[in-house]
């Protein structure tokens, strides 16, 4: 397999000799679980012990993944019940994972998340149950009360451009939710400078693919819902923007006036963003662009694009790249940010993968793929 990174200029495998890390996925069968399975698939060093499913369990992982019967050691493996960890560990604690990815629903990582640590693993969550720093925005946000409050100030929020350090020390990373990780990386060198702020707004209009929305069967996700349509939903009041407007404010050290409406286009995967911002209160366009050339220059999964280019969701299918870029629209006094990632992948799997790879003292990029899937 062809995956891996060069030092900065990505291609050569890396990974410490000798080093096997035991795995294990919760939630193993929805699409983040399956896309973290996938992407663990093509790492070196990786080999995943525990899968688990809660209304699967003695189901082969094969037949429910067909997709991914061909990988070495996945053919062998097993659905469990999430709610038998402890039973697992005492069971066979040499096979016990190190490590757990819990891909499950909004509300179940901040039960799982305890157990999890309690056993002596780290863990990488990908639900929104420890993205929130304030135990009182969960109520108003997510409809629930945290159960695991004394854990929100030890996660640490897994996107590597701005924590990389602390995900390095971390027992519990917070994997960022994919609208953010879009927005946040679109404002990121405008927010470090205190560019952003409550005088003017920001206006961040988004479209995701279908998958954004998980396995469920839905009637809104129906094929006949979605295909040839286009539509805004919970235009206000959707739970990434007091995730956003946390971390760009933490980057500032201001708060900011953040107006964030999604939408749902017919596809798979994938996420844009064009965010707009008044360029009269910024500095010359110029300048915000060398501001952007200098902070993403060494970041080697931001990828800002030259003058006048467009980024594509197409370009970053299956990758852990976002692709920025600016325009200035003169006549009407605005600056706008587009940007791409996909959903599945920046979105989720190939950054907790790279989450992953920090905390156990890995390249950031082992095993990522590089190349988009296009067409």
């Amino acid at each position: 397999m062809s995956h891996g990174l060069r030092d900065k200029g990505l291609g050569r495998r890396t990974g410490k000799a000798g080093r096997v890390m035991r795995i294990g996925v919760i939630g193993a069968t929805g699409y983040t679980g399956a896309a973290v399975l996938g992407v663990l698939a093509g790492r070196p060093g990786s080999e995943v012990t525990l899968v688990t499913s809660r209304g699967l369990k003695g189901r082969r992982l094969a037949d429910e993944l067909p997709h991914l019967s061909g990988v070495t050691g996945y053919g062998d493996l097993v659905l469990e019940d999430p709610a038998d960890l402890e039973k697992l560990k005492d069971r066979d604690p040499g096979r016990f994972p190190e490590l757990f990815f819990l891909a499950v629903s909004h509300g179940v990582s901040m039960g799982l998340a305890p157990r999890v640590l309690k056993l002596g693993a780290k863990a990488v969550d990908l639900t929104g149950d420890f993205r929130l720093k304030s135990p009182a925005m969960y109520p108003r946000w997510y409809k629930t009360e945290h159960s695991a409050p004394e854990l929100l100030g030890e996660a640490v929020y897994g996107l590597p451009e701005i924590r990389r350090g602390e995900i390095k020390s971390a027992r519990l990373v917070a994997n960022p939710g994919c609208y953010p990780t879009c927005v946040i990386l679109s404002l990121l060198p405008l927010a470090e400078r205190s560019l952003l702020g409550p005088d003017s707004p920001v206006i961040a209009d988004c479209k995701s693919g279908v998958s954004g929305a998980g396995k469920s069967a839905l009637v809104p996700n129906l094929f006949a819902e979605v295909a040839e349509n286009f539509r805004a939903y919970k235009v206000i009041g959707h739970a990434h923007t007091p995730e956003m407007a946390q971390e760009l404010a933490l980057a500032g050290g201001k708060p900011l006036r953040l107006a964030f409406t999604p939408h749902l286009v017919p596809m798979n995967r994938g996420i844009e963003a064009t965010v707009y911002l008044d360029s009269e209160r910024l500095p010359p366009y110029p300048e915000i662009r060398a501001l952007y050339e200098a902070r993403y220059r060494a970041e080697r999964f931001v990828r800002f694009r030259e003058e006048g280019g467009v980024p594509q969701t197409v370009d970053v299918r299956g990758t852990n790249f976002c692709d920025v870029a600016l325009f200035h629209d003169e006549g009407a006094g605005i600056l706008k940010i587009v940007s791409v990632i996909d959903n599945l992948a920046r979105g989720a799997a190939t950054q907790a993968v790279a989450n992953m790879n920090l905390m156990t003292g890995e390249d950031e990029g082992l095993g990522l793929p590089l190349a988009g899937l296009r067409p």
